[in-house]
């Protein structure tokens, strides 16, 4: 029994150090060599001090912004570390209500927009941390951010058709527009 359980044992400290250590720190390493700013997170700057994740939402509720996607995330909008779906299906009684409630807010804050709410300004993503919106949910936005802050709507269309992100590999997914990189070069953009 001895003569099995140290080659055992030693062939167990040999692989946690190998895998456990060795191979996990060579993966970072290479990571932060070949892709530094994905493997810090993506992490937008702002004036010196870090305002976010390119990957992770945020909650925007200016009318001078643009809104993302609802977060399902339960304690706080956006909170990763509670990343998941609301788990609500459409026949659930209560994502009726919330998305019933999601609209009234949109035209609450922008009564004179009639068109049809865009589908993923009413709905949360799968992780509940989307960071995009579609760029119809861009578009129905833009009358409400331009007129709560003084900018021509052909400006803020502009803008929206600058930072338009196309389909992942040319065909996954739908064009869309990330709403901190947009709203901050709204932030930038002069009023009038």
């Amino acid at each position: 029994m001895k003569t099995l359980l140290r080659p055992a044992m030693s062939l167990l400290l040999l692989l946690t150090l190998i895998t456990g250590l060795a191979y996990p720190a060579l993966l970072t390493g290479a990571a932060h060599l070949l892709f530094p700013a994905q493997a810090s997170g993506s992490l937008v700057r702002h004036e010196g001090r870090v305002i976010g994740s390119s990957l992770i939402g945020q909650s925007f509720t200016a009318p001078g912004y643009f809104w993302g996607r609802p977060s399902a995330t339960a304690n706080r909008p956006y909170d990763a570390g509670a990343s998941g779906g609301s788990n609500q299906g459409p026949s659930n009684p209560a994502l009726t209500e919330a998305v019933q409630a999601r609209i009234q807010a949109l035209r609450a804050a922008d009564p004179a927009n009639t068109a049809p709410v865009p589908v993923d300004l009413i709905t949360a993503s799968g992780s509940g941390l989307d960071p995009h919106i579609s760029m119809a949910a861009a578009r129905y936005q833009a009358a409400r951010v331009a007129g709560a802050r003084g900018m021509p709507l052909e400006h803020v269309q502009a803008l929206i058709d600058r930072h338009a992100e196309g389909r992942q590999f040319g065909f996954l997914g739908e064009p869309r527009v990330n709403v901190l990189a947009l709203n901050l070069e709204l932030d930038r953009a002069p009023s009038r």
